[in-house]
């Protein structure tokens, strides 16, 4: 090596001496006097002196690079540092020849530190994508509403032409031009646009059938009544020559409650009618079949469909808020590093300016592509679970949050439909002094047949009407004999429902009602013998064993709501007008305070429980005709009020009059059947450290004996129940009690809940997190939502809830990740769900292998980015520290856009392919889910550890490339960013724990592009001739080899000395 080298500029400028010591300001600057100056520059150090020289930039130079010089003397660089000129108005002031000797400072105008497209493009590349996504969304969403908004109904019009015979006068007109006050005509299947009263339908009752599984979640079908003043008149025209008005209360979120009236005037008096929330078509809803009249109440923001629709936040991964820390943390080492470089040359001129440029030569220390490559890879997580044919019907909702599922450490779970099929089958029936089984229906239907003379083995369709009332009268007196009382019994519960039956087109009759217990319960009666034929607004028609008809007028329906949890009827038989009956059913918690004493409902209610049935409790109570209409007149007059206390008045006459001393006919025993596999899957999740809570609305003992044949309590544990709580020491008892017993299954009822979170909420919380099961009873859907709010704020763990009706949204949106079953409830818990699934055995694999997958990938590809910007940034540092602590970009153009893009984005990304176990390892040993919870993957830890191994390798690539360099500057860049280049495809292949086609693809393609793209490459940034010598193939490989193997070789003894839980199962 000579024993003085020269390095040349990157991109050769014109450059304009200003001043020297020792030469006229107006010498022009040439290679002859560069040498000179060298040469001179030599001996002024020999004696001693430092010379100082200013250089201002041409002006077409686009580079603004300095002209860098070095000498070598003993082995040693020296090199005199040159400055670039900034106007005079900012140049460091030297008041004396003394304190010029000893300026060491450079003055450079402020330009970029190469090409500005190369800090440019990678952040508008961002911005672009992240826009361009929204805008996609947003295009997506407009299009939708442009589609609801412009669908066409028909408007009742009278200045409009008759559309055909006998029709109404109609106009079509697009939905977003409906008003109030519009008269709209629907056909079936068309979907209700607005809020309606419903005045006017095709069925000669008065009643249509909606569909609101959009709106409730519930799938079966919702009955709804015309006006009756509407409903009589002759034709649908002649709605529009009616002189009436319709009252409707302010808008309100209730769907189950609506307050108004109809008025018909042009008598002496208006006619008053009260309307209810049968007598409403919500929005969103869908038209069954027939046809209908609806005049517009409520449009836009006020429908309730709107109002429902909540707004949750955005959900952000617990890796999105760990990857941020650690952004905060490469920025601030961006600062710290641009400063110490600065201030390592000494504060002189303009500092600020030259920390400014150090910043942008250092933002690749920023991952700004660490956003994009991490939604990229969400997005083949999200394909990858949707495509599992062994999970079918899954579907991704938020594609943001595939990493939870590898975090999860609480699991809220409903119970019907979720854990259950809420698939209802009638079990078993007591009746006091009798009971019967599954194993002993065959003797109800025996005793049935009995009671109505008729023998069980021969059934006489064709005899005569008879009322069913005639039998019942004759049985009044003295003790009754078995066959009545059944026939009682199952003729109630024939009767006391809100069950339609539905002949389809192929003839086949199903039954819709809103609850499934109800259809369960009408099936059953059919299979005894007593069989539900019709049923309408006004009339219910059953078949006897005996094929005769028993119809009943029905004089009032009280249906079923979560508040009363109990349904009544009032029934007259067509052929006794004289005989009215009021049947009512409900939860045994209400009922027992409405029927007459007894000494047997609570304890065979408590024994149907614990066998894992749901329990109603049917009675009857007799009236006379006088009686009725002194109900009929209090309950209208309290039902035509339009203030706030309409609800609570007509409640109140409903408990005077009917409601007490009712005659407890029996309680009927309904099971819901347990989904699929749901054992094996609460087993495996409770071996892989998830804490498990059910949250349910039934019973307490129901609750328990489902946690029991569920398995969510262990074998042998301890269940400690908790139910009526009443006092603040009580709650402390039991709660000194719990802390005592960590190891115990809790279960508390709903009041109870809230009374120790209302009086002890960070006790309950502290003690109820610890331990490994919890079930909460007659848990509102406010209730669920709060207790997963609390156990995600008191932790700081991941929380997830499942469920599957409309009553689990609340819970399902407040959860870290939120998965809906589609299930007999509907889709409204699917639909506002983060993850959707078919089963609930599905999220054993969920969590297991996709979320063990999602988290663990994204994790590596996060740290191999932060160490991609990481190590080129390190070398840029080591360049501008051996030079004078110069703010000159080491790599330019082409080369720094390729480094993040073409040469190596695609191994990198290909690392979201890469598994560290199987699928059957992942499943069969669930211990290793424990792991992937505490967060280790990616922690300040292994940020650190990525932090050093790209200090020792940039350091390691740059020193060497500068002590193998020959007399080229351009031989430092090719060097070292081809070194650069190996030493990522390394890395990337040490990291692949199981290779994959398109890793191997990934990395072979990535360097022949690299190798093909610097024939192509300008001379200004590689030299050709020098790339293709053998010498830059052996100097490449030495530092390759420096900067790789003993990274290698730490990262054999490991796996040696500590190798991790997964490589002892491979």
């Amino acid at each position: 090596m000579s024993d003085a080298i020269s390095l040349h500029t990157i991109r050769r400028g014109n450059y304009a001496k200003l001043e020297t010591e020792d030469s006229p300001p107006d010498t022009p600057m040439s290679s002859s006097s560069t040498s000179r100056q060298q040469r001179h520059s030599a001996t002024a150090r020999g004696k001693g002196k430092r010379k100082v020289a200013r250089y201002s930039d041409a002006p077409d130079d686009e580079e603004g690079a300095a002209l860098l010089s070095a000498d070598m003397d003993g082995g040693d660089f020296e090199g005199q540092q040159q400055s670039e000129e900034i106007p005079l108005a900012t140049r460091p002031s030297e008041s004396s020849p003394a304190k010029r000797k000893g300026d060491k400072s450079r003055t450079v105008p402020f330009r970029p530190p190469g090409f500005i497209v190369t800090y440019v493009a990678p952040l508008a590349f961002v911005l672009c994508v992240t826009i361009g996504k929204e805008a996609y969304d947003d295009y997506k969403r407009y299009m939708r509403d442009r589609e609801a908004n412009s669908a066409r109904y028909l408007v009742l019009d009278p200045e409009a032409a008759t559309s055909d015979i006998g029709g109404p006068p109609t106009r079509a007109v697009p939905s977003s031009d409906l008003r109030v006050g519009d008269l709209v005509l629907l056909e079936k299947n068309q979907r209700v646009p607005a809020d309606m009263v419903l005045l006017r339908t095709s069925d000669a009752s008065g009643t249509c059938f909606i569909r609101t599984d959009q709106l409730d979640g519930e799938t079966d079908w919702k009955l709804r009544v015309a006006v009756s003043s509407c409903q009589s008149l002759p034709s649908d025209a002649e709605v529009l020559r009616m002189n009436a008005e319709i009252y409707a209360d302010a808008p309100s979120k209730e769907i189950h409650a609506f307050v108004g009236t109809f008025s018909l005037h042009g008598g002496e008096a208006p006619k008053v009618e009260p309307l209810t929330a049968e007598n409403a078509l919500w929005s969103n809803t869908v038209l069954a079949a027939g046809s209908a009249v609806g005049f517009i109440v409520y449009t836009g923001a006020e429908t309730r469909a709107v109002m429902n629709t909540s707004h949750p936040g955005t959900k952000n991964g617990l890796l999105d808020l760990e990857i941020n820390r650690l952004a905060k943390i490469l920025c601030a080492v961006t600062f710290a590093l641009s400063v110490l470089l600065v201030a390592l040359n000494g504060f002189h001129g303009s500092w600020y300016v030259y920390i400014f440029r150090f910043l942008i030569l250092f933002s690749s220390i920023i991952p700004i592509s660490l956003r994009v490559n991490l939604d990229m890879g969400k997005t083949v997580y999200a394909h990858q679970i949707m495509s599992d044919a062994e999970i079918p019907g899954t579907v991704v909702r938020t594609s943001t949050l595939p990493e939870e599922l590898g975090r999860i450490e609480y699991l809220l779970s409903d119970k019907t439909g979720t854990l259950t099929q809420n698939e209802m089958e009638m079990r078993k029936l007591h009746m006091g002094t009798m009971s019967f089984g599954a194993d002993s229906m065959d003797e109800v239907a025996h005793q049935l047949a009995t009671a109505f003379n008729v023998d069980p083995a021969s059934a006489h369709p064709s005899s005569p009407i008879r009322t069913g009332m005639q039998m019942a009268a004759a049985a009044t007196r003295g003790r009754r004999d078995m066959s009545v009382r059944v026939r009682d019994v199952v003729q109630g519960l024939a009767l006391c429902h809100n069950v339609t039956p539905v002949v389809g087109d192929d003839g086949s009759v199903t039954y819709q009602a809103s609850s499934p217990d109800e259809v369960a319960i009408v099936r059953w009666t059919e299979s005894v013998g007593l069989t539900l034929t019709s049923r309408d607004r006004t009339q219910i028609t059953l078949q006897a064993p005996d094929g005769a008809s028993m119809r009943f007028e029905v004089l009032e329906l009280f249906p079923f709501t979560s508040e009363s949890k109990r349904m009544g009827i009032v029934l007259r038989a067509v052929d006794h007008p004289d005989e009215i009956v009021f049947l009512q059913k409900g939860a045994d918690t209400v009922m027992a305070k409405i029927v007459q004493r007894n000494d047997w409902l609570e304890e065979e209610c408590g024994n149907m429980a614990r066998e894992g049935l749901r329990t109603l409790v049917v009675g009857r109570k007799r009236m006379s005709a006088e009686a009725y209409r002194a109900f009929k007149a209090a309950y209208h007059k309290a039902s035509i009020r339009v203030d706030a206390g309409r609800g609570d008045a007509m409640v109140q006459v409903i408990g005077d009059h009917l409601e007490h001393d009712l005659e407890l006919l029996g309680i009927t025993g309904v099971e819901d059947k347990l989904q699929d596999d749901v054992r094996s899957t609460l087993e495996l999740l409770r071996n892989a450290g998830i804490k498990i809570w059910m949250l349910t609305g039934d019973k307490i003992e129901t609750a328990t004996c489902i946690a029991i044949s569920t398995k969510l309590v262990a074998r042998n544990q301890y269940i400690h129940q908790v139910a009526k709580l009443k006092t603040a020491d009580a709650a402390k008892n039991e709660l000194d009690f719990l802390q005592s017993k960590p190891d115990c299954c809790l279960v508390i009822d709903g009041d109870s809940l809230q009374l120790c979170l209302n009086l002890f909420k960070s006790e309950f919380i502290e003690i109820a997190t610890k331990l490994s099961a919890v079930v909460a009873c007659r848990c509102s859907p406010t209730q669920k939502a709060d207790v997963a709010r609390l156990i995600r704020s008191h932790t700081k763990k991941r929380v997830c809830c499942i469920g599957d009706g409309g009553n689990d949204v609340s819970m399902i949106q407040a959860a870290d990740v939120g998965v809906g079953i589609v299930g007999k409830e509907g889709k409204q818990a699917s639909l506002a769900a983060d993850f959707s699934v078919t089963q609930f055995s599905f999220l054993s694999k969920l969590l297991m292998w996709h979320g063990r997958n999602s988290y663990k990938r994204s994790a590596k590809l996060a740290q191999f980015i932060i160490h991609r910007g990481l190590i080129i940034s390190v070398m840029q540092a080591v360049f501008s520290a051996i030079f004078y602590f110069a703010p000159i970009a080491l790599y330019q153009g082409w080369l720094m856009v390729g480094y993040a893009t073409f040469y190596t984005m695609a191994p990198v990304f290909s690392l979201v392919l890469d598994t560290d176990v199987t699928e059957d390892l992942a499943l069969l040993y669930p211990e290793l889910y424990k792991d992937l919870t505490k967060g280790r993957v990616l922690s300040y830890k292994t940020f650190f550890e990525w932090l050093m191994i790209s200090l020792y390798q940039g350091a390691a690539i740059m020193i060497m490339s500068l002590a193998l360099f020959e007399n080229e500057f351009l031989n430092i860049v090719a060097i070292s960013f081809t070194a650069l280049i190996l030493n990522e495809l390394i890395m990337v292949a040490l990291e692949i724990t199981t290779w994959h086609t398109y890793m191997v693809v990934s990395e072979v393609v990535t360097l022949l592009i690299y190798m093909i793209s610097m024939t192509f490459l300008p001379n200004t940034l590689v030299h050709l001739t020098f790339v293709l010598s053998t010498r830059f193939a052996w100097k490449v490989a030495c530092i390759v080899a420096v900067s790789s193997f003993p990274l290698y070789l730490i990262k054999f003894i490991r796996a040696r000395i500590s190798p991790e839980s997964t490589s002892k199962l491979t």
